[in-house]
């Protein structure tokens, strides 16, 4: 065991370099223990801002917030930049995915929702993949893309929320572009998936450098080049520079490199590789695509408002579990009781369930928002929670908490028919690596705050690896088709066709109290992001944990919800629980109908901004699960 370090032996620079590291850097998410402000020693330090915060999955993106903050960028500035530098980094999103936003307008006091979700292209309908022999939207490859996203959701927010020319927001991903040292986690999964990366040439190109040797993907360390990546982006910047040039505003240049990679020649040979690799995209795809700004849905819980996407993301079932929860005495029970984790639990499987069935895209469907989110509907559910599990738990009707009948009472009762047809085979099943690996889906979050009150939540996504690559753009394409469902029975409101977009599990969150923001937070993680959220949030408001202490606390998570991912599987009874869970919780557990399974850490990479509005200052939380952190001054 190393003997820990004694202050007094160093000099003032060397603590300074320390702190720094600590702080700052911390690349691998190995803090030193015992510093967090609560009782229980935290793995992380808790940064401590006055002037900005940032915070996302990767150390590099976090400096690249820190560097346009230091430039005098305000937070939507910041996140821009960040967005922009992981999608270069590719192990968790690329350019060709999508972003999804939470913003905090500090002048008028308004939460605003950014959509920049990519739908579906022309000739994606059911008929068109079951002519294909398929189930469900393939998981990989050109037919699993969505129109870009992430491109038009930077610039949309930059342009009407930032302030700042896009040159100095993509000037550390252009950098990244022409070469970084890239990381294991990062390099290996190009080596692992190397096999498949081999059916799309221009993926081929730049994630195998070394073709033919026996590894061919990079190795740790190595500089990593991007050069087709760097020419798109610097046509972006070449678009912006022309529009300045020609007596443009700030905003109208950014709408001109908009308009360039969704309507000029980068857009032309988006489309050509695509359709070359197979893939469905049109010009036309494209160029009508845009990004929306919406009005997001929130609930009130104990006096603090929270903020979610609309129901083309997951994010309303943290809103249906919060107005679940609030007909109980979750403090009285204990954080992390056996009485707890069984009510938490059950209410997520309610909520979720109603996710399953209702939820899909509100430009295309009428989803049943209104009843859905009624206190009076949650009552109502509230009441299904038993002593035991109930594995079979299916979507209620909320049409009546609405003033309306449900349209879709047959297809209900067929579903009810469905789940309760599950055998005890599929009931409390193992979880095994590869649905782990579906269900969990990786993606990363961004969450920046400034001194003047603006405050960004992101959970951008999509084009990880193995991503197909869109011909010489250098841009990998979103995999966000696979989170449609081709049955009806599953769900009536989540069918692909034409310009749609799928139910995603993207949510990032906002809370506000007193009109002021609270907590932002997000987390990467698939299905289970808003299972991490909701009880990072119980964390904070229930049982008074200081922001780090939330996200490193333990969570569980329920995997009896349908996976958005791969074949859309379910687990019903099963439960993951931190391996120091004690064992009286785990037996009780058990009597109580749950399967156990055990990590060794928290179950999901959280990161979340906290205000302290005492003191004028940012509190910023980065669970111990991964490369995940950020930077405070």
């Amino acid at each position: 065991m190393k003997k820990p370090i004694n202050p007094s032996t160093l000099s003032m620079k060397k603590i300074y370099l320390i702190a720094f590291l600590l702080f700052s850097w911390n690349l691998h998410g190995q803090g030193l223990p015992g510093l967090g402000a609560g009782t229980t020693p935290n793995n992380k330090p808790i940064l401590h801002g006055k002037n900005w915060v940032a915070i996302t999955g990767k150390p590099l993106g976090a400096t690249a917030g820190a560097a346009i903050f230091h430039q005098g960028g305000n937070a939507v500035d910041a996140a821009c930049a960040m967005i922009a530098a992981t999608s270069t980094m590719w192990d968790v999103l690329s350019w060709g995915g999508e972003t999804q936003a939470l913003i905090y307008n500090p002048h008028t006091k308004k939460v605003i929702a950014i959509n920049a979700l990519g739908y579906a292209p022309s000739g994606a309908t059911v008929a068109f993949f079951k002519s294909q022999e398929m189930d469900y939207p393939p998981q990989y490859g050109p037919l699993a893309a969505t129109t870009p996203g992430t491109p038009g959701g930077i610039m949309t927010m930059l342009a009407e929320y930032g302030t700042m020319s896009l040159e100095q927001i993509l000037k550390p991903s252009m950098e990244l572009a022409k070469g970084y040292p890239i990381e294991a986690q990062t390099a290996n999964a190009m080596e692992a998936q190397k096999k498949r990366i081999k059916e799309w040439p221009y993926s081929t190109k730049i994630f195998l450098p070394h073709l033919g040797e026996e590894r061919e993907a990079p190795v740790a360390g190595e500089i990593f080049v991007q050069d087709d990546l760097f020419q798109t982006l610097s046509k972006l910047v070449e678009a912006e520079r022309n529009a300045l040039q020609e007596g443009k505003s700030r905003e109208e240049a950014i709408y001109a490199a908009y308009d360039r990679f969704y309507k000029g020649d980068i857009a032309k040979e988006i489309v050509r590789g695509t359709q070359e690799q197979g893939g469905l995209f049109t010009e036309a795809d494209l160029a009508n695509w845009k990004v929306k700004i919406e009005e997001p849905l929130h609930v009130n819980y104990k006096g603090i408002d929270v903020y979610k996407l609309q129901e083309w993301t997951q994010g309303p079932a943290l809103l249906q579990s919060l107005n679940i929860l609030e007909n109980f005495d979750l403090k009285a029970m204990g954080y992390n009781s056996a009485n707890y984790i069984h009510t938490v639990y059950q209410a997520m499987n309610l909520a979720f369930a109603d996710r399953d069935f209702y939820y899909g895209d509100p430009a295309y469907v009428d989803s049943p928002m209104k009843g859905l989110l009624s206190k009076e509907y949650a009552k109502e559910r509230a009441k299904l929670i038993g002593e035991l599990n109930d594995p079979k738990i299916t979507a209620g009707d909320p049409y009546p908490f609405q003033g309306g009948s449900n349209p879709y009472l047959d297809i209900l009762k067929k579903n009810h028919a469905a789940v309760a047809s599950l055998s005890p085979d599929q009931i409390n099943s193992t979880l095994d690596e590869q649905f782990l690996s579906d269900f969990q889906s990786g993606t990363t979050s961004v969450e920046t705050a400034d001194a003047e009150g603006w405050v960004v939540s992101v959970t951008p996504s999509g084009g990880w690896i193995p991503a197909v690559v869109a011909g010489n753009t250098g841009v990998g394409l979103s995999q966000r088709m696979q989170s449609f469902v081709l049955d009806e029975n599953l769900s009536p409101f989540n069918l692909p066709e034409p310009g749609k977009r799928p139910r995603v599990t993207l949510t990032p969150s906002l809370a506000l109290k007193d009109g002021k923001p609270l907590l932002a937070f997000a987390v990467q993680g698939g299905d289970s992001q808003d299972q991490n959220l909701l009880q990072l949030f119980l964390n904070i408001v229930e049982f008074d944990m200081d922001v780090q202490e939330g996200t490193e606390a333990p969570n569980f998570n329920s995997y009896q919800m349908q996976s958005s991912f791969g074949d859309h599987q379910m687990r019903p009874g099963a439960i993951v629980l931190r391996e120091d869970t004690p064992d009286w919780i785990s037996k009780e557990l058990v009597k109580r109908g749950y399967s156990l399974e055990f990590w060794n850490k928290t179950s999901g990479p959280i990161n979340a901004i906290w205000f302290d509005w005492k003191h004028g200052t940012f509190w910023g939380g980065s669970s111990d699960y991964g490369d995940d952190y950020g930077i405070a001054w």
